[in-house]
């Protein structure tokens, strides 16, 4: 690895352990559907509680961060890229499915990541 992936992978790293609010209109679950060739993100809903944590609306239950959790997705979202993608949740979709500009950035990113792995068959593992 050479001195400037190291420098990249060093911001990325920092900035990956960084407090961010929750978004109150849901989240994503980001995977590769390699034999359709598609990027495909899971929207499920979330309320935000007092604490700042999201919360099943159907059960009132605390949603952790880690492990596997069984919960419906509220709408699959698939696209061939990246761009087509996030075309299709943030200008096609009304209403949209987030709401906060950092919430869109990070989505935006981890697309391009997806579609990377895509493109190189390398693994995506969402950040």
């Amino acid at each position: 690895m050479n001195q400037l992936e190291e420098n990249i992978n060093s911001i990325d790293d920092r900035l990956s352990k960084r407090h961010i609010d929750l978004d109150p209109s849901g989240y994503f679950i980001i995977y590769l559907d390699r034999e359709a060739q598609l990027i495909c993100a899971k929207h499920f809903t979330n309320v935000i509680n007092e604490k700042g944590l999201a919360v099943d609306p159907a059960t009132g239950k605390v949603i952790p961060a880690k492990g596997k959790v069984n919960r419906t997705a509220e709408t699959l979202f698939t696209g061939r890229t990246a761009k087509e993608l996030a075309v299709k949740i943030i200008e096609q979709t009304q209403p949209c499915p987030l709401t906060m500009l950092d919430h869109a950035a990070y989505l935006g990113r981890e697309f391009t990541r997806a579609e990377y792995a895509l493109i190189t068959g390398t693994e995506y593992i969402q950040d």
